[in-house]
């Protein structure tokens, strides 16, 4: 046990530091504070030290330099059972710190709040974190507070061991001091990185924070947890079960899909990450009803994302069927009301959460993937008709659609659509002519074709005319295609010759 005799407190966050230093005062304890937290003890009524007077050394340059002195470091870093150090520390004049309590200057908030260079600049913080990582490598003799969270436990485990701490209670608070130095030296690398024009730099450093520990990964005999960079993750479930690794995967994977769509618009079905039914219909029950009819059979117990406000009428339709989530940009009372009968459905309100346009990654054990994030808004420009056949604005609009979901569908992809609606998915398949036929067995099982305009998507070129053949041949009557393959002329001529209308991309959306 290691009695606690004298602490330095410096604290930006300033949450319960009356439960703090009252219960801390109860041990005759010194305090030793700088700035605002100095004088905010003070204004507790409690008796405490300077830094510069413990020092004997001035605060400088603004405030830059003030716990920046051997007296602080030594009596931080000091072995208590060293008599070499024993002697250092009487030669010096120097006393023991048992306990050193400090939160950093808050980078994080500040970057959201503001791009002045300058102001960000004086907001990284240079004592704290290096007091912090003198009393965690000092763990056996000094013990270290990184959080406001920490106040309660740190004093339970003082009054169990008479105003002392435990080494294994020093040691785990230890190894949270280390991770929110560099959780902190994270952000600032990043700030500096993102500024930098080139996103790829030679280190990456994630700094996540972890949000909750799932039931498990996978599979049950997985573990899994979620991380984020970002305090809370913008979604606020309001209603079921905990939600699992599988959960938040669709989850996400319906949100890059919907929050593309303008806002108020679009309703997303996804199962084991693909899209099983999008629909961009104006109307929120017409945009479910079609969503939903695509594939109503892979639909079930999959995750519904729609990009608007979910009303009672939309709620009614909802709750007829089994949804392990249902996402949307707010919930009317008696939507949630209704959607509250199952009381194992997820709701999630997403009206908060935002697609970030920052790189992505996948990871396999010590090894990541980074890319930029495939999130292009498609013009009119960005395609050519090469087709003899020319489509009308209608018709262009709604084979952009297609291509646009496309984009989000396991490759290799082919997507069917009738205004601005999924009719047939194809994805995932080793062979993109394998899609075709997935693609057509689902419209065809759950769709009447007759006098519609049906188009596809297609998320890389065909390389053999024999799958824009089978499309053609099934009722499509438009077809959206990257370019590239050496037999781009032979699919050109195949179109024209059956009156196809063929757009060709040069963006290919490869998704694996």
């Amino acid at each position: 046990m290691k009695k606690i005799k004298r602490a330095l407190i410096s604290v930006s966050d300033k949450n319960n530091l009356k439960f703090l230093v009252n219960n801390l005062n109860k041990y005759k304890i010194k305090f030793i504070s700088s700035g605002g937290t100095f004088k905010e003890i003070k204004r507790l009524g409690f008796h405490c030290e300077e830094v510069s007077k413990f020092t004997n050394s001035a605060e400088i340059l603004s405030g830059r330099v003030k716990t920046l002195h051997p007296k602080i470091y030594a009596g931080i870093l000091a072995k208590r059972q060293s008599r070499l150090h024993k002697k250092d520390l009487i030669r010096n004049n120097y006393d023991e710190i048992d306990l050193v309590i400090v939160n950093f200057y808050p980078f994080e908030s500040v970057i959201k709040k503001t791009k002045n260079n300058e102001k960000i600049l004086e907001n990284i913080d240079i004592g704290g974190p290096t007091m912090v990582r003198a009393a965690a490598k000092n763990y056996k003799d000094v013990t270290v507070i990184t959080n406001v969270s920490q106040y309660e436990s740190l004093i339970k485990n003082m009054n169990q061991n008479k105003g002392a701490t435990s080494l294994e209670f020093r040691k785990q608070t230890a190894l949270e001091a280390f991770g929110e130095t560099a959780f902190y030296e994270s952000l600032i690398y990043n700030y500096f990185s993102n500024a930098s024009p080139n996103n790829f730099s030679k280190k990456i450093i994630l700094g996540f924070k972890r949000f909750e520990k799932l039931r498990y990964g996978e599979n049950p005999h997985q573990k899994g947890a979620i991380y984020g960079k970002s305090d809370n993750l913008d979604l606020y479930k309001l209603n079921g079960k905990q939600l699992s690794y599988n959960n938040y995967n669709d989850i996400f994977a319906a949100l890059q899909i919907s929050k593309t769509f303008p806002n108020n618009k679009g309703t997303v079905i996804v199962k084991h990450g693909n899209p099983c039914g999008v629909s961009m219909h104006e109307n929120k029950i017409e945009s479910f009803m079609l969503a939903h009819k695509c594939d109503p059979v892979s639909a079930f117990g999959g995750i519904v994302s729609c990009n608007f406000n979910i009303n009672k009428k939309l709620a009614l339709e909802l709750n007829k069927l089994f949804f392990e989530v249902i996402i949307g940009n707010g919930f009317d009372k008696d939507a949630l009301s209704i959607l509250k009968r199952k009381k194992n459905v997820r709701l999630i309100n997403s009206e908060n959460y935002k697609i970030s346009n920052r790189n992505n990654f996948i990871s396999n054990t010590e090894i990541a993937l980074i890319q930029n994030p495939d999130i292009k808004n498609f013009k009119y420009s960005d395609f050519k008709v090469v087709s003899k056949n020319k489509p009308n604005k209608k018709t262009f609009q709604n084979l952009i659609f297609a291509f646009h979901v496309c984009r989000f569908v396991k490759s290799n992809a082919i997507v069917l659509t009738n205004e601005k609606s999924t009719i047939g998915i194809g994805s995932g398949q080793p062979s993109r002519l394998d899609s075709c036929d997935v693609a057509i067995k689902k419209m065809n099982e759950f769709h009447d074709i007759s006098n519609k305009e049906i188009l596809a998507a297609s998320d890389a070129f065909f390389p053999f005319v024999d799958g824009i053949e089978k499309l053609v041949q099934s009722g499509i009557s438009g077809i959206v295609q990257p370019s590239g393959s050496i037999r781009d002329k032979e699919i050109i001529n195949f179109a024209n010759e059956t009156g196809t209308i063929l757009l060709f991309s040069n963006t290919r959306h490869f998704r694996h």
